[in-house]
């Protein structure tokens, strides 16, 4: 189950993030995005404005990013919005992290799927990095969560890390990863199946092979 947390809201807090602004190559991202929606329709704006919000924090931090009270309430502003209407939206979307996180948000499926797949492997994995679900690691790089699926299911088990999915995970392949991230390296997201494009068979198509290479009419086989 995803965990959720209450929200803090504390001097601190505010100190640190209460004269929030978009940074000026924001402030033009965040007019671009205004003015695809029709007057009036501000509201519309609320999730890309969160998400580059989150960013900026993330980018400011050198973590993944997340979503102080402050900023909540500075996207309300902007957008001319009760700032429960956009706290609604935050807390709804697991995208937008509601506490500090590391430089690598370690998103990992624990539902059906993956776990019949071997997600325990990748949680193992995690645990024997230093990580614990809800926590980040002391050094800053790692915070770990389970979420619920995110539609990976074909290629399970499989993380999110960022905004990078892992798919076709196994405790191995988990490690090689974190080990990689871990060394500044970026490694290759999708699959981690050797010779698997996406979420085509293991070992090429069953069916419909005549498709592979060129378009091909079956209607006279059929």
């Amino acid at each position: 189950m995803a965990d959720a947390n209450a929200i803090e809201d504390t001097p601190e807090l505010r100190a640190r993030w209460g004269n929030f602004a978009w940074t000026a190559e924001n402030a033009e991202k965040a007019k671009t995005i205004r003015a695809r929606y029709p007057e009036g329709r501000q509201q519309s704006c609320t999730i890309p404005y969160l998400d580059l919000a989150q960013r900026q924090v993330g980018a400011e931090t050198d973590t993944q990013g997340w979503l102080p009270i402050p900023v909540i309430e500075f996207v309300a502003k902007e957008l001319d919005l009760a700032v429960i209407r956009v706290l609604e939206v935050a807390t709804f979307y697991t995208m937008f992290n509601l506490h500090p996180v590391g430089k690598y948000h370690v998103q990992v499926c624990g539902t059906t799927p993956c776990w019949l797949r071997g997600s325990d492997d990748v949680f193992a994995a995690c645990k024997n990095r230093g990580m614990a679900k809800g926590k980040t690691t002391p050094d800053g790089l790692f915070t770990l969560t389970e979420v619920e699926c995110m539609g990976n299911c074909a290629s399970a088990p499989m993380v999110q890390i960022n905004d990078d999915n892992y798919e076709d995970l196994d405790y191995d392949r988990t490690v090689a990863i974190l080990d990689a991230l871990a060394n500044g390296q970026q490694p290759k997201a999708g699959t981690q199946e050797p010779g698997r494009h996406t979420v085509e068979p293991v070992g090429g198509p069953t069916t419909l092979k005549e498709m592979v290479k060129a378009n091909h009419d079956y209607r006279g086989e059929w």
